[in-house]
């Protein structure tokens, strides 16, 4: 309920200021719209080149899969004969 309360009155000040200080509130929009713009442009730029630069080495990657498939079949394997092993040293 305090919340609810304290929520009201923080909205109805915002309001008032905002009425208030239309022109002020303008001006500081108008000064933080090109630096928002600037910013995503960076961030953009930024992620257009991380995409680019993987899309150069694609062709690494399949075969950093294969590699990785084959260990993954090895290290199956691996464990298989280790269970093996492990059942014929609990039978007496």
């Amino acid at each position: 309920m305090k919340t609810l309360i304290g929520g009201t009155i923080v909205a109805a000040l915002g309001l008032i200021g905002l009425v208030v200080w239309f022109d002020d509130f303008l001006q500081v929009l108008a000064g933080i719209i090109p630096v928002m713009l600037l910013f995503a442009g960076c961030l953009a730029i930024y992620l257009g080149f991380d995409e680019l630069k993987e899309t150069w080495r694609g062709d690494d990657t399949e075969d950093t899969l294969v590699e990785a498939d084959d260990e993954v079949e090895k290290y199956k394997k691996e464990i298989d004969e280790l269970k093996e092993e492990i059942e014929t040293l609990k039978k007496p």
